[in-house]
C-alpha cells in the first residue's frame, strides 16, 4: 500500500521540473536533438550550429543554396519541429 507521500521516481522529477521552471529549457533541447531526424541526412550534415534563443531557431548551415532552399520551406519546418517535441516551443527560424 501506497502512503499518501509515496511517489515513483518519474513522478518526483516530472514535480522537479514544473517546480523549477524547466519546461521550456527541456522542450528546446529536445528540438535541437530532434532536428536531424526531421529534417533528413543530408541537411543535418550541413548543419554547422543549432540553437534555440527565445521562440527562435538558429541554424548555422554550411551552403548557401540549401539555406535559400530551407527559406521556402520554414513554416513546414517549424510545424514539423514543434510537431516531433509535441509544444509550440519555436515561433520563428533564422538562417544564419
Amino acid at each position: 500500500m501506497k502512503k499518501s507521500n509515496d511517489q515513483t521516481l518519474g513522478e518526483a522529477i516530472q514535480e522537479l521540473i514544473k517546480t523549477y521552471h524547466l519546461e521550456d529549457k527541456l522542450n528546446q533541447a529536445r528540438l535541437v536533438k530532434c532536428w536531424g531526424d526531421v529534417t533528413g541526412e543530408l541537411i543535418s550534415k550541413h548543419t554547422e550550429k543549432l540553437f534555440v534563443k527565445g521562440n527562435k531557431l538558429y541554424v548555422k548551415l554550411d551552403s548557401d543554396a540549401l539555406k535559400n532552399e530551407l527559406l521556402y520551406a520554414r513554416t513546414k519546418l517549424i510545424k514539423m519541429l514543434n510537431k516531433s517535441v509535441g509544444s509550440e516551443v519555436i515561433s520563428e527560424i533564422i538562417f544564419l
